[in-house]
This record gives structure tokens, sequence and C-alpha cells, in this order.
């Protein structure tokens, strides 16, 4: 298992939310970031996103300073999944290809797209309008759209938040069979304990808003 830091982040404060002296996040393993409500667990994955910038402190990504990142390239290199994924007008074939077409890359065949929506077990049309889909529905959507795009690094914050345990247990162990086989960081918050038991390999605990637990791999 490679252990070398992917995001390094040194003394960052964020308003009265964050408040983290050091904190390192391995390359090619998936962590989960825990904690209550509130304290700053979203927060922190808008900052590795760059999304927000601290007040102070440093933030490097793939052995760069976030500020130092062309956006365009760094948006190539990182791809979040909000916890409210965002569908845009149109059906769920073009809700797939335009997270291709953000990152300048080619589209890709129909037979494609219906590989991803099994991955995520979505049982829809490429046709059906994105207006019809469910949350839990939209947020498969959406994590197919990440996957299509295959970065270095993936952010999902409550990826489970919309889904059933059942559902949640099948795609999260597709997403990561994939990250796996891509050699790509998976980095999500959850409030899952059973996601945290299953996947996580790495667990950082934060505490209004400091880091109190920064643990290598879970015992299963």
């Amino acid at each position: 298992m490679c252990t070398l830091p992917v995001v390094n982040i040194k003394n960052l404060r964020y308003k009265n939310i964050l408040s983290i002296d050091r904190l390192s996040i391995s390359s090619g393993v998936v962590t989960c970031i825990i904690g209550e409500s509130g304290s700053g667990k979203s927060t922190l994955l808008k900052m590795i996103d760059n999304m927000i910038s601290p007040e102070y402190g440093t933030i490097e990504v793939l052995g760069k300073s976030i500020d130092a990142w062309n956006p365009i390239e760094l948006r190539r290199r990182i791809v979040m999944m909000s916890q409210t994924p965002v569908m845009f007008p149109g059906d769920v074939r073009e809700n797939l290809l335009i997270g291709l077409k953000f990152s300048d890359m080619p589209p890709v065949s129909d037979s494609r797209l219906k590989e991803l929506l099994d991955m995520v077990r979505l049982h829809k049309s490429l046709d059906d309008d994105s207006d019809s889909l469910s949350g839990g529905e939209a947020q498969r959507v959406s994590l197919a759209r990440i996957l299509l795009i295959n970065p270095p690094i993936l952010l999902l914050d409550e990826p489970s938040s919309a889904l059933d345990e059942e559902t949640t247990a099948f795609v999260l162990q597709k997403v990561v069979d994939h990250v796996k086989a891509s050699k790509s960081t998976l980095i999500m918050v959850t409030h899952s304990s059973a996601v945290v038991r299953e996947f996580a390999e790495q667990v950082i605990e934060i505490e209004n808003g400091h880091v109190i637990k920064e643990g290598g791999t879970v015992e299963r």
C-alpha cells in the first residue's frame, strides 16, 4: 500500500470553524473524515478542493501548494461530490457527459455510460430527464459522473446520505474497487460508522474544528 501524502496541511486557520496545526492524507488509500455535525468536516473537504481559501496556513496537493495550481489543472486532478449533487438541465446522458466536457475530455459511448450506471446501481435510461430523478438517484448520477472523469483524487461529502444501507454498501464497494484499480485516492466525509468499518484505511476525526485523531488502517 502506498502511503505517500497526497494532501499536506500546516497551520491552517479558517474563521472559528477550523484550526489544524498539521494533517497529512495518504495517497492511494481510502480516508474517512468523521465527526459531529458542524465540526468542520465539509469545510475541510472544500478547502482541499480549493473552493474555500484558508485565512492562514498552507495546503499542499500532490506535492504543490494549492495556490500554485492552475485552477483548470487542479479541477482535473481533484473532483468533489457535495452533499447536494448538482444536476444540470437535460437528460441523464447529458449529466454524465458534462463532467468530461468541463474537463476538456472526449465524450464516451452510451455503452460506457450504461456500465457506470450499473456500477452505481441506477436502473435509469440515459434519455430520462434529470428533473425526474430522486435525491438518491441524483446522488448516483453525480457519483458516476466523477468516476467517468477518473481524477487522481476523489472527494465525497456524505456519499451515502440519500442511499439505503444495502445500496450504500454495493455502490461504495464499486467505487473503492475502481479507485484501487486506477491507483487513485478517495477522501470522504461520512457519518456512517458502517462505512468507516467497511472501507476506511485512514481515519481523521474532527471535533470543534480540531483534528483529534489521525489514525492509520482500521481493524476489520
